[in-house]
């Protein structure tokens, strides 16, 4: 079952062109990369299909609703966690997950389940009533995508979700990202060659607003005939029409 399909999705801001005429399938339960380098279009693309920003021209379609059309179902459908962590700094890890339920409207009986299970979840026990301007990176990281999973969407958007993170906080959460692979529909972005490897079941390359190619990591090594997947996203890129 096709979830997301994307129709010559463009983005133009005066004379720049950010998306230029994307077209993109993705699979119910499937983890899909954007991989780039900045710039590369991956955060507008994220943008246009969460109905943050409207497309320039173009379509796309969330569980067969309009992102132009049907806004309001899509965003039901949907959440983000976005490169600026979206959480409020001076309350606490319990109190940002609480304020989240409430926008959202779950209701008092299962508001506390929820929160508990999303504490337990990403393991955040032991900084549960810690202000969240007091959490390192990687902490806030975790809360941000706790905080967009506890409304149980269908589809998840991470925008750069370990960027600036240390390796150690990197990889745990690739650990977290791994363990809601086929339970949900995700869409990652990303600069970093080795996510995009870890975690996907496909990967988008784009570059200058273009979605260059569509494979495997395994299947890009094969065809450009490199060694690692890094080289071969490099020799894409390189060789791409400027």
């Amino acid at each position: 079952m096709i979830a997301i399909e994307i129709k010559n999705l463009t983005k133009k801001y005066k004379d720049v062109i950010a998306v230029n005429d994307l077209n993109l399938s993705i699979n119910s339960g499937e983890l899909f990369s954007l991989l780039g380098v900045n710039g590369a279009g991956k955060t507008t693309t994220i943008k246009m299909l969460a109905c943050l920003t409207k497309p320039t021209d173009g379509d796309a379609y969330i569980l067969g609703k309009s992102i132009i059309n049907d806004t309001d179902e899509v965003k039901s459908f949907l959440n983000l966690s976005p490169q600026e962590v979206a959480i409020a700094p001076n309350l606490t890890v319990y109190e940002n997950l609480e304020f989240i339920t409430g926008i959202y409207g779950i209701t008092k009986p299962k508001q506390k389940a929820k929160i508990e299970e999303m504490i337990n979840k990403f393991s955040l026990e032991k900084v549960r009533d810690k202000k969240a301007w007091k959490l390192s990176g990687g902490w806030q990281r975790r809360l941000s995508i706790a905080m967009a999973l506890i409304t149980e969407p269908k589809i998840l958007f991470l925008d750069e979700p370990t960027l600036g993170l240390d390796v150690l906080a990197r990889r745990e959460l690739w650990t977290i990202i791994e363990e809601l692979k086929g339970k949900i529909t995700i869409i990652l972005t990303t600069h970093y060659m080795e996510e995009a490897e870890k975690l996907s079941d496909r990967i988008g390359i784009m570059k200058d607003g273009l979605l260059l190619d569509i494979d495997t990591s395994t299947n890009f090594i094969n065809k450009t005939k490199e060694k690692t997947f890094e080289d071969a996203f490099v020799k894409i890129v390189s060789e791409a029409k400027q």
